[in-house]
């Protein structure tokens, strides 16, 4: 003995015994819909049945009817429910109300190896193997047999006269088909159906069983059994193995451990996972995670000797083939019902939307973000997701599709091509109907695209300087020309299109000089950006005007990037044609703004503050005509000093400006205009996390 054991000494030593007179009808019952405290032994069971090769178990279990916490109303209505007014031997509940119940068994596990039964007496362990363990859970059969008595007396109230069915149905033609002979494929996947199963499980009878309770002389007389018998300790001999072997015997590895499965992500399924559905959903799966996939690709993913015909049916009903190369369908990627994750938009505006950037790469390689935009009037970052679905940003060139076009497969296949290429006629039909636009619109130029000029810092610097100083000129020569009373056009320098914007912000042509319908009114976004050598600001459009009142007598405050959101939203939701106003720059909101009667908060963010430039920028409601507008002016005035106050100090500085101010006006104050983190109030849109 090793000198290390010493200090842990063997105190007793247990002779183990195998005992087999119940190791082929040993089952373990678990109860997980009730507490260990409350068990059934006492309660009276009434009948119990079993399918041993299923190993699936049904007990009915006496419900106490007598209980004050029993419902006899309920009880009877259920019965009622079930069983109707007429008696017979069919019945659920003979007493005319529910006064049993009914649970079903699940297998808690396939492999039951490492489990078994063990009883201690007399210094002796005997252990039984056991058969099975079972979760018991309540089974609800009875409300089906409910609905199906319900559909059998509609059924009865609405049937006509039976005899003149019969003679409609003798009068009907009969269609006799063939059915092929049944492949391997699908004779495995009938196989596998969840229909096949259930007939499976079915067709095994039930044996019915006499339930003995725990207290019972014929249980007492089965527990006997646990323990070895005579003839099985005669069978048992010294243990002879070496450690090693003794716990190898004792823990046997699983075979399903040989196939360890790959952690990932409960959304993500595994390639094996996947061979087991029909060939439908394995495409549509595949499909729908990938987005964009040539043929040939999709043929080595499926199992090996998969016929491509099939697999071609099951792509078209899918999938829309651009450039030789299979996309995913909108309507896959956004169920009906649904609506986008980052801006709410409902899933039949998506669709529409998704749909005209993939038809645009029917046309070219690439296209640009804000010309999309500008045409499916949707936020920015839907645009983007449809983008990175199908293509790739590069420098100069927009977006350009992902992958080269499937030459071969086009030769392969014309048929389907040529199918596809009506599909996508049928498809440009609608959509130039819903967005209003021509094919010819996008059509490639015939004139060569010049070659793009690389140009340095410095060089972009100076170029940027001249401008600059050659539109202050312009702009200060038309401004005075204004004021003469002359009549001056003024030209603006068409947007480069060599970068993909976020945000298309290009102007609208509205005639200059024009603000809300009328002429010569002259905004204070206008004067400020000719002030300021820029471009000159867009008037407003009616259209747009009403918005934004609607909306600031709604929300009272917001960033210029939550009311770009909203417009978005709005403009997405409006039939395709009828907007007024396509595409709306920052100076075109900034003057509509400040026409509407609101102002901006020049909020002080600190330095380190990691809010967006449009975030920073924050107006409020300035004067809606009611006596309210007071308050909301001191309050902005307060936070033109902090970007966060506290409710004291609101209440302090209204109560010295107008005097005592009730609770229920700091309230609707603060709730109107403020978010509330952290015991200090923040103006909407500006809480920093």
């Amino acid at each position: 003995m090793a000198s290390g054991d010493d200090d842990d000494p063997i105190i007793e030593e247990i002779d183990v015994y195998l005992a087999k007179s119940l190791a082929d009808k040993l089952y373990l019952f678990q109860y997980p819909v009730r507490p260990s405290t409350m068990t059934y032994d006492d309660i009276n069971h009434v009948g119990a049945k079993i399918k041993p090769k299923q190993q699936r178990v049904e007990l009915e279990i006496a419900i106490n009817t007598t209980s004050p916490n029993y419902c006899r109303s309920k009880g009877e209505q259920i019965a009622l429910n079930v069983d109707g007014m007429g008696y017979d031997e069919t019945n659920t509940y003979s007493a005319k109300m529910m006064d049993k119940q009914t649970f079903s068994s699940i297998q808690a596990t396939t492999n039951i190896s490492r489990y078994a039964a063990a009883v201690f007496r007399k210094g002796e362990l005997h252990v039984t193997p056991l058969t099975g363990i079972l979760q018991m859970r309540p089974n609800f059969s009875y409300l089906d047999k409910a609905d199906s008595k319900t559909r059998e007396r509609e059924a009865a109230n609405e049937g006509g006269d039976s005899s003149q069915d019969e003679a409609e149905e003798e009068a009907k033609a009969i269609t006799v088909r063939f059915a092929r002979p049944e492949s391997e494929q699908a004779r495995q996947r009938r196989i596998q159906s969840y229909e096949f199963l259930q007939k499976k499980q079915a067709e095994e009878p039930w044996v019915h069983l006499h339930y003995h309770g725990a207290k019972d002389g014929r249980s007492e007389h089965e527990r006997q059994y646990l323990f070895c018998q005579s003839s099985d300790a005669s069978e048992n001999s010294e243990l002879v193995k070496t450690p090693k072997e003794y716990l190898t015997m004792l823990m046997p590895p699983l075979e399903e451990e040989k196939f360890v499965k790959p952690v990932g992500p409960s959304n993500v399924l595994s390639m094996a996972q996947l061979r087991t559905l029909p060939l439908g959903d394995q495409v549509k799966t595949l499909m729908k995670n990938v987005k964009v996939m040539p043929f040939a690709n999709l043929m080595g993913l499926l199992a090996s000797g998969t016929d491509s015909t099939a697999v071609l049916r099951c792509i078209q009903q899918v999938a829309l083939l651009v450039q030789g190369n299979w996309v995913v369908k909108s309507d896959v990627l956004y169920p009906k019902n649904t609506c986008s994750p980052h801006s709410g938009v409902p899933a039949e505006v998506l669709c529409r939307g998704r749909d005209f950037v993939i038809w645009r790469f029917t046309l070219e390689r690439s296209v640009m973000r804000k010309d999309v935009t500008s045409i499916i009037k949707l936020p920015p970052e839907d645009v983007k997701e449809f983008l990175e679905h199908v293509a790739a940003p590069r420098v100069n060139r927009g977006w350009e599709f992902l992958l080269p076009t499937d030459v071969d497969f086009v030769k392969k296949h014309p048929d389907v091509a040529h199918r596809q290429h009506m599909l996508w006629l049928g498809i440009q039909s609608k959509l130039e109907k819903v967005f209003k636009f021509s094919k010819d619109d996008f059509l490639p130029k015939n004139s060569p695209h010049p070659e793009p000029v690389h140009m340095g810092g410095a060089q972009r610097l100076k170029a940027a300087q001249e401008r600059a100083q050659e539109n202050r000129a312009s702009l200060q020569k038309d401004l005075d020309a204004r004021r003469a009373g002359g009549h001056v056009h003024i030209k603006q320098e068409p947007v480069s299109d060599a970068e993909d914007e976020p945000m298309d912000t290009s102007s609208s042509s509205i005639p200059n000089g024009s603000v809300n319908g009328y002429p010569g009114a002259t905004s204070p976004a206008f004067e400020h950006a000719i002030g300021n050598g820029g471009s000159p600001a867009h008037t407003s459009s009616p259209e747009l005007q009403e918005f934004v009142i609607k909306t600031f007598r709604k929300q009272f405050v917001l960033t210029l990037n939550e009311f770009k959101r909203l417009l978005n939203l709005h403009l997405a939701s409006m039939p395709a044609g009828q907007s007024g106003f396509h595409s709306v720059s920052d100076h075109m909101l900034t003057d509509a703004i400040a026409l509407s009667h609101c102002k901006q908060i020049m909020v002080p963010f600190p330095a380190h503050s990691k809010a967006a430039p449009d975030e920073q920028k924050v107006f409020g409601l300035w004067e809606s005509g009611e006596d309210f507008d007071k308050h909301r002016r001191l309050l902005y005035d307060l936070f033109t000093k902090n970007y966060r106050v506290r409710r004291a100090m609101v209440q302090s500085r209204l109560a010295q400006e107008l005097g005592e101010v009730p609770k229920v006006d700091v309230d609707r104050l603060l709730n109107e205009c403020c978010s509330s983190h952290a015991g200090m109030w923040y103006l909407k849109g500006t809480i920093q996390s």
